[in-house]
C-alpha cells in the first residue's frame, strides 16, 4: 500500500474522502445530507465504526466515509486510531477504487497520533493474492494509495518509525502466509537475507553440517526425517553502545509440522505451515528494529527445521543429546517445537551471552484452551523482563497474559532414562513445555518464553488484518525494545 502525505483542502477531489470522527461528536460543518444519513444509521463514532455517504462537489458525485475514532480522551486511544484508519482501508480495499484519501485537518491529533491513523490504515490493507488465478472482479483489491491530508507538522517523520513496523509485520505475515513447498528452511532463509541486508542487519547461516558440529542433536533429531536441510538463521542489529551485550529473540520456525511419526491427524494438518511464526516473527522483528534504526544491540536467531516422518525419522523413545550436553527422551515427535528451541537458546547464549532472551514459538495447543485467541502466553523467570514484555504487549496491541512456572511442574518432565523427557501429562501442557526450555536457560540470564500458538493465525479478520497471518509478536518485540532498550 502506497502512503502520500498531500495539503488540505480537498474540495476538488473526486476520490473518496474520509474523515475521523470522535464519538458523540459529528461536526455540525458537515454536508447536511451526511449529517442525516450518519445520524439516521445510528453512527456515533464509536472505534472502528465507519459510514459512508455521497455528495455533489462540482458536478461531481464523491464517496465520503466517517470514520470512528472512539473516545477522545481514551487511555487505548492510539489503539482506537489505528482502527479508525483501518476502518477506512476495509471499507476501499475491494471498492473499485484506487485511491481513498483521509483528511486529518480537523481532526485535533498530534503527529504520533496520526501516524498510528495510518499504520491501521497500511496493516489492514495487506493481502496476499499471489496465487488466486480466478478471483471475482468484486472481491479483487483495487486501493493502492492512501492520501493522508492536512496531517499535523512531524507527521511524515513519525511515519518512518511506523512504516518499519508495518515493513516488519507484512514480512512477518508473508513467511507465515506462504506454504510449504515455498518456504522451507533454506528458501525461508533466502527469502530474508535480502531485506535484511537492506536495512543494514548482519546476516549468517549456519548449516546442518555446522550444527552437527556444534553438537545441536536435539534440533537435528527434529529434522533428520525431511529431505529439507535445516538452517540457524542469525539477524544481527548493532546500534546500541559499542560492546554492550545484545538482548537475543529466539523463534521456533518448523515450516511444516506433520507431527513426525507421530503424526497429527489430516484434519486441519494445512495449518501447520504457520508453525514457523515465532521465527516469521523474530525476523520481521528484526526489520522493523533495523528499519528504524533503533539505539539497541538485537540478535534474531531462527531454529527452521521440517517435521516429517520418513524412515529417517526419529521415534518415539529416541533419546538424543542436546548441544548442552543435555539428554531427552523424545517420548512424542510432535512436541518438536521445544527441541529447537533448546539448541538454539545454548548456542546464543555461547556465541553472545545475552542480557536477556526472548522465545517466541506456536508451541502447544494447550494454550489455546487456557487463552484461546485473544492473547498469547508469557512464561517468565523474570518478573521486570515479565512485566516490560506484558506493558509492551498493552501499548502495541499484541497482548500477553503470564502463566505460572514451579518446581512442581518441572518434575513432571523427569525421564526414567535420560536427564527428561519432551512431554509432560495432558494436563498443563503448556506449562511442562516452558519448564523443558527453561531448562536450557544459564542461571541468572532473564527468560520469557512467548506461548503464541493462538495468535499467529487467525480464521477471521480482525482490526487490523484480513484473516490468515496477523503477523503476531513483531509489536510487541519492537515496542519492548522501544521503551526499554533504547536512550
Amino acid at each position: 500500500m502506497k502512503i502520500e502525505f498531500v495539503a488540505a483542502p480537498l474540495a476538488a477531489s473526486t476520490s473518496p474522502i474520509a474523515y475521523l470522527v470522535v464519538q458523540d461528536k459529528l461536526p455540525g460543518s458537515l454536508n447536511p445530507v451526511v449529517l442525516q444519513s450518519a445520524k439516521a444509521s445510528r453512527f456515533t463514532g464509536k472505534t472502528g465504526q465507519l459510514h459512508e455517504s455521497f455528495v455533489s462537489r462540482d458536478g461531481a458525485v464523491v464517496r465520503l466515509a466517517l470514520a470512528g475514532s472512539g473516545d477522545g480522551g481514551a487511555k487505548d486511544r492510539l489503539a482506537s486510531l489505528e482502527r479508525a484508519g483501518a476502518a477506512v482501508t476495509a471499507k476501499f480495499i475491494a471498492s473499485g477504487e484506487t485511491t481513498v484519501t483521509i483528511d486529518l485537518s480537523d481532526a485535533g491529533l498530534t503527529a504520533h497520533q496520526a501516524a498510528a491513523v495510518v499504520l491501521g490504515a497500511r496493516l489492514r490493507g495487506w493481502r496476499y493474492d499471489k496465487y488466486r488465478t480466478k478471483l471475482a472482479t468484486d472481491q479483487q483489491a483495487s486501493l493502492t494509495t492512501i492520501r493522508i491530508a492536512g496531517a499535523p507538522d512531524g507527521t511524515e517523520a513519525a511515519w518512518q518509525t511506523e512504516a518499519a513496523l508495518a515493513d516488519g509485520v507484512e514480512l512477518t505475515r508473508e513467511l507465515v502466509t506462504e506454504p510449504a513447498n515455498i518456504i522451507y528452511p533454506e528458501s525461508f532463509v533466502e527469502r530474508v537475507r535480502p531485506r535484511a541486508e537492506a536495512v543494514g542487519l548482519k546476516v549468517r547461516v549456519l548449516d546442518d553440517a555446522e550444527m552437527a558440529k556444534l553438537g545441536m542433536g536435539a534440533l537435528l533429531g527434529v529434522a533428520q526425517g525431511s529431505r529439507r536441510a535445516a538452517r540457524l538463521l542469525v539477524l544481527e542489529w548493532t546500534g546500541g553502545a559499542a560492546g554492550t551485550k545484545p538482548t537475543a529473540f529466539v523463534g521456533k520456525g518448523v515450516t511444516f509440522d506433520t507431527g513426525g511419526i507421530s503424526i497429527k491427524p489430516a484434519a486441519g494438518m494445512e495449518d501447520m505451515k504457520w508453525d514457523m511464526g515465532g521465527a516469521g516473527a523474530v525476523a520481521g522483528a528484526m526489520i522493523a528494529i533495523a528499519g528504524r534504526k533503533a539505539a539497541a544491540n538485537i540478535v534474531g536467531i531462527c531454529g527452521l527445521v521440517e517435521n516429517m516422518p520418513d524412515g529417517n525419522a526419529q521415534r518415539p523413545g529416541d533419546v538424543v543429546t542436546s548441544m548442552s550436553g543435555q539428554t531427552i527422551e523424545v517420548i512424542n515427535t510432535d512436541a518438536e517445537g521445544r527441541l529447537v528451541l533448546c539448541d538454539c537458546i545454548t548456542w546464543v547464549q555461547q556465541e553472545y551471552q545475552p542480557t536477556a532472551i526472548v522465545d517466541l514459538a506456536t508451541l502447544t495447543g494447550a494454550i489455546l484452551i487456557s487463552l484461546g485467541h485473544e492473547q498469547a502466553g508469557i512464561f517468565s523467570n523474570d518478573n521486570t523482563l515479565a512485566g516490560q514484555l506484558i506493558a509492551a504487549g498493552n501499548v502495541s496491541g499484541d497482548k500477553l497474559w503470564r502463566m505460572p512456572l514451579g518446581a512442581a511442574y518441572d518434575k513432571l518432565i523427569d525421564s526414567p532414562i535420560a536427564d527428561m523427557k519432551n512431554v509432560g501429562p495432558r494436563e498443563g501442557g503448556s506449562i511442562t513445555a516452558a519448564q523443558f526450555i527453561q531448562r536450557y536457560v544459564n542461571k541468572g540470564t532473564p527468560w520469557a518464553h512467548l506461548d503464541i500458538a493462538g495468535m499467529a493465525w487467525s480464521a477471521k479478520p480482525g482490526a487490523t488484518w484480513e484473516k490468515g497471518a496477523t503477523g503476531y509478536g513483531v509489536r510487541v518485540l519492537d515496542q519492548f525494545v522501544r521503551d526499554n532498550l533504547e536512550g
